[in-house]
Formats: structure tokens, sequence, C-alpha cells
């Protein structure tokens, strides 16, 4: 009687492939890559298993490795579970997908600083005007990449925050010194920006609505200040970054639209008479030199959000097949593709419509200053709005990181998930606070210049040097050289704006009120 091999006598079932559910490992840490490995010939769970191996072996056991290889390949998180993760907002949720991605990035990166780049033309002219956004464009889209490539730079760790991926570059104490600042400044300075323009915009919408029939007893400025922000407490209420991804779909077609309509309403009408395109005169050079550094400073300030991209991807799920920096950075290109389409026209077609007679407030005041009686009131009611639905949007958002951080100290010292009543009551108390910031600030949204350079190193320079320290290139190599020079360079232009910002600041006497009563 002729015996079978041995090989057939082996019936194993091929696996079905899946993923490891992200909720279980929250912190979606991999398995380490043996010492002495280099990245291009990275180490997996299946390396052993090449056509080479498999050649010499029958045909019933290379199908039993090749099943084992897709199931290896798939679930082959080996993790560290770290169970707050699965607690907190930014890693609660680990459902995202390149959509989100794309969603969040435009959300975060169009908004209202994109209405002030034209001041910034009316001290550079349009040469230095086009240069300085086109290389700050191409500068953070790659310090995009930098941060998308490093989120899993690490074997068996994903940096879900900021703060986070600065110390392991810098350390843990210089880390926090570093990015804690810069950081906590675009979430929550941000934040307290919105509820200012929002709630002076949703004032200019209802004078625009009402018009003199609702003249007799209007609300003041600082109680339009409350009712946004009581809108923004109420759609804070989503519990994670995942959540709000229909509010920042929102966002981000509000953010397209309004850009649009505001530049092609500005281009549309005639032209003030008196328009000039000659940079603003200035009494002195060094005067000159400042409102310059301050102008490229409002231009640094309109590339914000890059503080949001390791929480975007963060909500991802990854495997060693699927890693999460393939859909993220191709929801970022979707996003930074229309960014692009939002800013280079309302900085052109603005400096175009209005010249050196730009309002500081930018190009929504100039179109209400110049145009409130020859456009149709229900388009300028409607851009209003469109703003205004923007400027909730965004609110939630930049908070994220701000919820995260509160409800990671409660669960810290406490061990347990937050409650439903305290993860509210941190978001009302946030909310408020950054009200009352607002209330006693009224001019914090104007100081884009001065802010655009304190939060420039979170763009355009750690980045760079996260990568050096992080991916190590061949010393002295043009990698090595490339990142250390732009690193620097972000950290000179960073003082240099902020200078810039603060002198431009104490030129227009700038006085400290904390509020008006109308």
């Amino acid at each position: 009687m002729d015996e079978r091999p041995e090989t057939e006598l082996i019936s194993i079932p091929a696996t079905p492939r899946v993923s490891t559910p992200e909720i279980q490992t929250p912190s979606g840490q991999r398995s380490p890559r043996p010492a002495g490995q280099k990245s291009s010939t990275a180490w997996t769970p299946t390396s052993f298993i090449s056509p080479r191996f498999l050649s010499p072996i029958g045909t019933p056991m290379k199908k039993v490795l090749i099943n084992m290889k897709g199931y290896l390949e798939e679930v082959g998180h080996l993790t560290k579970l770290n169970p707050q993760d699965a607690w907190l907002p930014i890693t609660e949720s680990r459902n995202g997908n390149a959509h989100y991605a794309a969603f969040h990035n435009l959300n975060a990166g169009v908004g209202f600083q994109a209405l002030v780049l034209p001041v910034a033309f009316a001290f550079l002219g349009w040469s230095w005007g086009i240069l300085s956004l086109t290389i700050a464009y191409c500068w953070q889209l790659y310090t995009l990449w930098i941060l998308v490539q490093l989120h899993e730079a690490v074997p068996g760790k994903r940096y879900n925050r900021y703060v986070e991926l600065a110390q392991a570059a810098f350390g843990e104490r210089l880390g926090v010194w570093l990015a804690l600042f810069p950081t906590v400044y675009l979430s929550a300075g941000t934040a307290t920006a919105l509820i200012l323009i929002g709630g002076e915009t949703m004032k200019l919408f209802f004078q625009i609505v009402c018009g003199s029939l609702c003249s007799s007893n209007p609300l003041t400025t600082v109680e339009w200040y409350l009712v946004f922000t009581s809108l923004c407490i109420v759609l804070s209420q989503l519990p994670n970054l995942n959540s709000i991804a229909g509010l920042s779909l929102v966002g981000a077609i509000t953010a397209i639209t309004y850009s649009t309509m505001v530049w092609v309403l500005s281009v549309s009408q005639q032209r003030p008479p008196t328009i000039s395109y000659e940079p603003l005169s200035v009494p002195s050079s060094s005067a000159a030199l400042f409102s310059v550094m301050n102008a490229l400073g409002i231009v640094a300030f309109a590339f914000r959000g890059h503080n949001l991209v390791l929480e975007i991807q963060a909500t991802m799920p990854s495997t060693f097949k699927n890693p999460a920096h393939v859909p993220m950075w191709r929801g970022a290109k979707v996003a930074y593709f229309f960014i692009a389409m939002c800013l280079f026209p309302v900085a052109i077609g603005g400096f175009w419509a209005y010249g050196n007679l730009m309002p500081s407030g930018g190009i929504l005041n100039a179109l209400y200053a110049f145009h409130s009686h020859s456009i149709p009131r229900g388009l300028l009611a409607l851009t209003f709005l469109l703003v205004v639905f923007n400027c909730l949007s965004s609110f939630q958002i930049y908070s994220m990181p701000a919820f995260d951080s509160f409800e990671a100290g409660y669960t810290s010292r406490t061990n347990r998930p937050c409650s439903i009543w305290v993860r509210s009551g941190f978001r009302v108390f946030y909310g408020f606070v950054s009200f009352l910031i607002g209330v006693a600030l009224p001019f914090l949204s104007s100081l884009a210049g001065l802010l655009g350079g304190l939060t420039l190193p979170v763009t355009f320079a750690y980045p760079c040097f996260m990568w050096v320290l992080i991916k190590r290139p061949p010393k002295y190599s043009f990698n090595w050289y490339f990142n250390w020079i732009l690193g620097w360079l972000g950290v000179a232009f960073s003082l240099a704006f902020s200078i810039g910002g603060i002198w431009s600041i104490v030129n227009n006497g700038l006085k400290l009120k904390f509020f008006k009563p109308n």
C-alpha cells in the first residue's frame, strides 16, 4: 500500500485575512525590528517566507506557508496595550480613512487666516508676495510629508500627538518645552480667535439680514461672542475626533465656498479710484524692514494645522500590509490641493481688487467697506453665514487636543475613563474660558504676524529637526544638510517674524482694553 507523503496529511484551512481590531489594541504599536536592520530592509514576521525559500517546497506545504504569510501580514501588530488610549478623544476611535483625513486637513488648513493674506501683499507687493506664498506652501507641504512618515517611524510605537513626537526627537523634557507652547497656542489660541471672528461675523450677518427693522435693541458684540460660544459648546459634545468628520466636511465645503465667493465678488466689482499696487510707504528703512517681517509672519500664519497632523493620523487603523501613512498622505494631498486653490486666489484676487487700500482686518472687511451697497444683500449675507459655519467647524478640530489633554490628566489620576458628565464639564469649562480670554483680549485675532512668528517652528522648523534626529540620515549627506538648513532657517524666520509682529503692534499703538460696550 502506497504511503502518502507526510506533507499531504497536513490540512490547514486558509485563514481569513482580517485586520486586528484597533479598539482592542488602542496604542497601535508594532513589533520591534531586530537590532542592526536598516529601514530599507525592514524585518517583518514574514521576511523568511520569500519566493526563494518557497521554491524547493512541495505544493501543499507552500500553500500552508503562503496562507500563514497572509495572516501574519494582517495580524502582525504585536502591540503593547495601553488602555488609556482607548479612553481619550483622539485615539478612542481608529476607523478613520483617507476621506476623513482630507476633511480634517482641509478644515484645519483653510480658515480666517486666509482672509488676511492680501494684507501681507500690501506690504510685500506682487513679486515678493507671490514668491513668499509659493515658497511657504512648498515648504510646509514637505514638512507635512515628514510628519506623516514619522508617525510610525519607530517599530512598535505610534506617535499619536505632536508633543509625543517632539519628546522622542528632542528628549522628554526638552521636547515638552519646545513643542508645548506653540501647540497649545495653535489649539487654544486659535479657538479663542475663532470665537472673536465668529461672533463679529454673526453680528454683521444679523445687520445685513435684518437691516433697519431690528435696530431698536440689538445685541452687543460681547453678547454675540457668547451666542457663538454657546453654539460651539453644544457641538463640542461629540465624543472623539472621528465623530466630527461630518463637521469637518461641512467646514471644508464652507471654506472652499466662501473663499471663492470673497475673491470672485471682489474682482467682479469696480476697483477703488485711488488704488495703488506699490508697497505701503513707511517713514524709515528700519520701519520698512519690520513691516516686511510682519507681512511674512502673516504668510506663515496662513499655513497652520501641522499640530493636528499626527492626531488625525492616529484615528486610522494600521497594519504591516496597510500602514496608516498611506491613506493619510492620500487624503492630505487632496486637501492641500484645495487649500492652494483657496489661498492663492484670495491673496492675489484680494490684492488686485483693493491694492494697498486693504484694511488690516482682511478681504472680508474690505468687501463690506467698499461694496456693501453694490453687492446684493443676499450674497453678502450668504458669505458671512458660510464664515460662521466654518468657524464653528474649525473650533471643534482645533479644540480636540485640549479636550484630549484634559481627559488624559483625569484618566491618569483616576485610572478610569471620563463619564459623559465629566467630559461635558471639561468642554463647557474650556469654551467659556476661551470666551473670557476673547472678551479680555479682543484684539487677539489681529495679531496674525506675531502669532505666525511664534508658532512658525511647529510647521517649518521642528519637523526637519525631528527627521534628522529620528531617521538619522548619513552625516554630511544631502538629506542631512537639507533638513538642518531648513530647520535653522525656520528658527531664524520665527525670531525675525516675531520681532516684526511686536514692532507692528507697538507702531500701531495697540492698547489693551477689556471690551467695548457695543
